[in-house]
């Protein structure tokens, strides 16, 4: 059985601030990158006495090129408990922690709305949807994004979706199940989901994890899997649900390359058809499911300043890519406007 891989260390110097916080830990005389998030572990100075995580660093993988500030012995055991929060984010660990679900802001008895949701499989697809989405319409669109299990759980180390709110392109990032510290935290996607368009005044919603994606190179055992649990949610509250199809062009792993095994497997064992936008002019195939061709801008989009790299890759080295993401964004941009 797996242990925490904890060290102790010295913080050596801070890189820069904000809700994630970029440092140099000193372990045992090796000076280690490292992150601490501060909503869980406080603030965090040159010299604090830190506890870090150290396993994803080790492994090498991908996706943890730093260590993780576990806890500040320094300054951070001395946290108040808000204690009008009442709902455990990573519950029964050590890392609980309090907060107030996004839930209780529906209003009780109240009208039941749906919206348009785009189900995502990789939190690099979100910047291109809701650029596309966004843009549509003569009146500014409120788009609610809902982050789910799959990829990262801690909200704030998102900077693209904290862009995209700076930007205006969404509305709320909301947490939702295991994922915690957005804007506001949900219990479930589904009470995600029902109290963004209830309460939140969405027109329409994204589901998707957070950066990163886990992956065993098994046909169920990765993160995009959380697309069939999001698009079922989506069906069962009666929104016009889709999903935003992994495409590639250039992607090394042949199981990703055209029509990503990940899509393929979700569209396979979907319980109801959705619909799949798909850039005009690519022969993808998508069973039982709704297929809509939508003209892309792939141009304006590569001017827009949004994330245009994936896994290692420039928009020019994969723009099939981009080009999938952004027909999703015009889809749920349809689908506003009742087209």
């Amino acid at each position: 059985m797996s242990r925490l891989v904890l060290r102790r260390g010295t913080v050596a110097d801070v890189e820069s601030r904000g809700a994630v916080v970029r440092l140099r830990v000193d372990v045992g005389g090796e000076l280690r990158p490292a992150i601490s998030y501060t909503d869980l572990s406080g603030e965090v100075e040159p010299g604090d006495d830190v506890v870090v995580n150290c396993a994803a660093l080790d492994l090498g993988l991908g996706s943890g090129g730093f260590d993780i500030v576990h806890v500040n012995l320094t300054r951070g055991l001395d946290a108040p408990v808000e204690t009008d929060a009442h709902v455990m984010k990573l519950n029964y660990t050590s890392l609980q922690n309090a907060v107030r679900p996004y839930e209780e802001r529906s209003p009780a008895g109240g009208p039941h709305r749906t919206g348009p949701v785009a189900v995502i499989a990789m939190h690099g697809q979100l910047a291109a949807v809701a650029w596309a989405a966004a843009r549509g319409g003569a009146a500014p669109r409120r788009i609610g994004y809902v982050q789910t299990v799959g990829g990262a759980l801690p909200g704030p180390l998102s900077s693209v979706a904290r862009d995209l709110l700076d930007r205006g392109l969404l509305a709320t990032h909301v947490t939702a199940g295991a994922a915690f510290g957005g804007e506001c935290d949900a219990i479930t996607v589904a009470g995600a989901l029902e109290t963004g368009f209830a309460a939140g005044g969405w027109d329409a919603a994204i589901v998707g994890p957070g950066p990163g994606i886990l992956g065993s190179a098994t046909r169920l055992g990765h993160g995009g899997m959380a697309a069939l649990d999001s698009a079922h949610v989506a069906l069962a509250l009666g929104c016009r649900t889709m999903i935003v199809p992994r495409l590639s062009e250039s992607d090394p792993r042949d199981r990703h390359r055209g029509l990503s095994h990940h899509t393929i497997t979700v569209l396979q064992m979907l319980l109801e058809p959705v619909l799949v936008p798909i850039p005009a002019g690519v022969p993808v195939e998508v069973g039982q499911h709704e297929r809509a061709e939508f003209d892309v801008d792939l141009q304006g989009y590569a001017g827009s300043g949004l994330p245009v790299t994936t896994m290692g890759r420039t928009l020019e080295e994969d723009e099939l890519f981009f080009k999938a993401a952004l027909a999703g964004g015009e889809a749920l941009s349809k689908e506003i406007d009742g087209v």
